[in-house]
């Protein structure tokens, strides 16, 4: 039901919230894209604002879903081009990261698929009750920077601020998902690569 479905606003995209509800969250290191890469986005999302405020309105639902949907195609291809320093790629690294991911597994959430990338990461699960997205947000990314931190000898943020949350609508939608997930090395031309897990009642 819509009616129990919460909106809260990043950046001032409308980011949809649902109790106990299905996401697929993309979550990456903070030197994953390029300055130009985050200059040519903020440019079209001002240019798209400053219409809106010299007509004297709001971005129409069509303008927010056009201007995400183009942040996100830009994004998705230049983490996958292996954009930054790509820590995750280390299997060290990449090992801290699935743990986080499947320590609180059907404690607080319930994990369907997941892909740890050499410079972001792609996790499709289930919150439990009373469990706010997020907390399991920022629990995975407090915990894995400081170990991540000490295990490669460095200090700074770890990880971007922001990340992208997509609320699964129905069974289609989280089909895709799940393929997304899985194919999403196979896209970025990594071979054989070992940090990616479906659980085993789903057929990919």
């Amino acid at each position: 039901m819509l009616s129990d479905i919460e909106v809260h606003y990043r950046g001032r995209l409308p980011h949809w919230e649902k109790d106990e509800s299905c996401y697929f969250v993309t979550f990456r290191l903070a030197d994953s894209l390029p300055s130009d890469i985050l200059e040519s986005i903020k440019f079209e999302k001002r240019s798209l604002l400053r219409t809106a405020d010299q007509l004297n309105r709001e971005l129409s639902s069509d303008e927010k879903s056009r201007l995400a949907r183009l942040s996100k195609m830009r994004i998705e291809e230049c983490l996958d081009s292996g954009a930054g320093a790509c820590h995750l790629a280390k299997p060290e690294v990449a090992e801290i990261v699935a743990n986080a991911l499947r320590y609180f597994d059907d404690q607080r959430y319930r994990l369907f698929a997941w892909c740890v990338m050499p410079n972001h990461v792609h996790v499709l699960f289930q919150l439990f009750p009373y469990v706010a997205l997020a907390s399991v947000l920022h629990s995975w990314k407090s915990f894995t920077s400081k170990k991540i931190n000490n295990a490669l000898g460095v200090h700074g943020e770890l990880w971007e601020r922001e990340y992208y949350d997509h609320l699964v609508r129905n069974d289609g939608d989280f089909a895709r998902v799940v393929r997304y997930i899985l194919q999403n090395p196979t896209k970025a031309r990594l071979r054989d690569w070992p940090w990616v897990w479906v659980v085993p009642e789903i057929k990919p």
